[in-house]
């Protein structure tokens, strides 16, 4: 059988620097040498299609990611993967157990083994089985063939293949324990709030702050104009479309597909760029731009989850700005469920260093000017009108918004 500790040996071998995924026991060994492994760093996702924006944005950033899954996460991510790492061409490995493998499993994955190669085939995934003895050979030509290609490929993995632990196990998966990109240690409050500006409860902080009185054209103005060398991911929709109006820079990332994912990129771009002492692409830390997405409300809620997993990870470089409307914008502004839902206090929750709300323009730029300025997470929460400007779709293709942001990113060793 193979241990985990020799498989993340070969994936180390062939250059691979970042690793995120959710669980499944068939490679329990493997998780857990990853855990406590600092040469490569694991971060454990909410969701597959997490992992897979995760591990964009970790390439993106300079490293070769591979994502562990179990084969039911293939539907879970079967969008993440067709409209943004087949889309814009991102090398990934994907490390799939295949549950339900010739029909003997709990009932409900029979169905999905049944169908697992023929989902692969269908995206247009080129996999292998995995086998403990042709492991060296089958993740070389996984190396090989993400490169060649410039997309995902699959290794599946039999029951069987990796040894079963024993005792009693490691570090939890989303303690943070192990791995050259944890947040660092922080104590969570049992109650209040920690370093935050006005609060939502605090006098003068109150409904007003709250109450929609600039487009989000005019905040994301106000934002852009602040902005030096750092990059942004920008969600879906009108929030790309409107950046890229205002001021198309290479170091903007813009989502055409996969509503949801522009955070989860942004986290990977963010954790990739962190100086590592196991790695060579680490830089000094006044070095690294601090990394931005524009998102909205919709898009957000769409993937809660990774406010938990920013909170978890505490990356000292990262703004996270939402611009919430309250609507579906790009589909005709039905309504999202945003009103009544304080995503800045859920944000403070989960540990964000700061948050703060912003109605005006001024406000806008200011909590802006002091994001880029200090340690975060930040959490901005810019109520804006549903109002949209008349602006065009991107001018830029996939590989071409990929290439330039890698390009205008990197960061000398």
């Amino acid at each position: 059988m193979l241990t985990g500790s020799r498989f993340a040996s070969l994936l180390q071998e062939h250059g691979f620097g970042f690793a995120s995924g959710v669980p499944c026991s068939l490679i329990e060994d493997l998780i857990s040498t990853l855990e406590r492994d600092a040469r490569l760093p694991y971060v454990p996702a909410v969701r597959e299609d997490v992992a897979v924006g995760m591990a964009a944005g970790a390439w993106l950033a300079g490293r070769r990611p591979v994502v562990l899954m179990q084969n039911s996460g293939l539907g879970t991510s079967m969008n993440a993967l067709a409209s943004m790492a087949l889309m814009y061409g991102i090398p990934t490995l994907l490390v799939v157990t295949w549950r339900g493998y010739e029909g003997k499993d709990a009932p409900e994955h029979i169905l999905t083994g049944a169908i697992t190669p023929r989902h692969l085939e269908l995206m247009g995934i080129p996999h292998r089985v995995l086998a403990a003895a042709s492991a060296p050979d089958d993740v070389a030509w996984a190396s090989r063939e993400m490169d060649a290609r410039s997309q995902p490929v699959a290794l599946l993995v039999p029951p069987g293949v990796f040894a079963a632990r024993h005792g009693a196990r490691g570090a939890s998966v989303g303690s943070g324990a192990g791995g050259a990109l944890p947040g660092p240690e922080r104590k969570v409050p049992t109650g209040g709030w920690v370093e935050r500006g006005p609060q939502p409860d605090a006098p003068g902080a109150a409904a007003d702050a709250l109450a929609a009185r600039i487009s989000r054209f005019a905040a994301i103005q106000a934002a852009v104009k602040q902005l030096g060398r750092e990059p942004v991911v920008h969600a879906n929709g009108y929030p790309s479309r409107e950046s890229h109006a205002i001021a198309d820079r290479p170091q903007n990332f813009y989502m055409i597909g996969s509503m949801g994912l522009a955070s989860s990129i942004a986290l990977g771009v963010a954790l990739g760029l962190t100086p590592s002492a196991s790695t060579a692409s680490g830089a000094p830390s006044a070095l690294v731009p601090s990394t931005v997405v524009f998102d909205g409300d919709g898009n957000l809620l769409m993937n809660l989850g990774i406010v938990a997993m920013v909170g978890a990870r505490a990356p000292k470089k990262f703004v996270h700005v939402v611009f919430d409307n309250e609507v579906y914008g790009s589909t005709g502004n039905q309504g999202s469920p945003a009103p009544g839902v304080r995503l800045d206090a859920i944000a403070a929750g989960a540990g964000y260093r700061t948050t703060t709300c912003a109605a005006t323009e001024d406000e806008v730029a200011a909590a802006m000017v002091a994001a880029l300025a200090t340690d975060g997470p930040h959490f901005i929460l810019a109520k804006v009108t549903p109002e949209q400007a008349d602006v065009p779709r991107i001018a830029h293709t996939p590989a071409q918004i990929r290439d330039r942001f890698r390009a205008s990113i990197a960061v000398p060793a």
